[in-house]
């Protein structure tokens, strides 16, 4: 297989805590060998929809959504996180793309950096491995 072109979704609301993911996103996707492109949409919640928009050109072979989603004081952490990995799971179940999830939802800002930190708990790599893994997947069962 080629090298897999990848499209890095970044939800920027929390910038400093997206940086991060964005580090790490890009740090495992270079070290796989993967092309990637990067695109900034408001907040989690806009993630979805640019994936679908993209997967609409045929550019790319898989998606890494990064964001984060912080607990405030109403119900909006709470539908910003569902509705956001709804949509994300939607798109890997119908039309089956692979997408590695990186909207962290948390706590608290600390809880957030120690996971976004690619020193540290590096959850940005870690959704480009999924999304990788699941390409893979993807390419195995095609081959039969």
């Amino acid at each position: 297989m080629s090298k897999p072109h990848i499209l890095i979704v970044e939800a920027r609301f929390y910038a400093e805590i997206s940086d991060f993911l964005a580090k790490g996103a890009v740090r495992a996707l270079e070290i796989a060998g993967a092309t990637y492109e990067r695109v900034a949409v408001p907040g989690a919640l806009e993630a979805p929809a640019a994936v679908k928009i993209a997967s609409e050109t045929g550019k790319f072979d898989a998606y890494v959504v990064l964001g984060c989603v912080l607990r405030g004081q109403t119900s909006h952490y709470d539908i910003v996180c569902n509705e956001s990995a709804r949509g994300l799971t939607w798109l890997t179940i119908d039309p089956g793309l692979a997408i590695g999830n990186g909207i962290l939802t948390c706590e608290t800002e600390e809880q957030a950096l120690e996971r976004a930190d690619p020193a540290r708990m590096d959850k940005g790599g870690g959704a480009a491995n999924a999304a990788l893994a699941l390409l893979d997947v993807k390419a195995r069962l095609a081959r039969g």
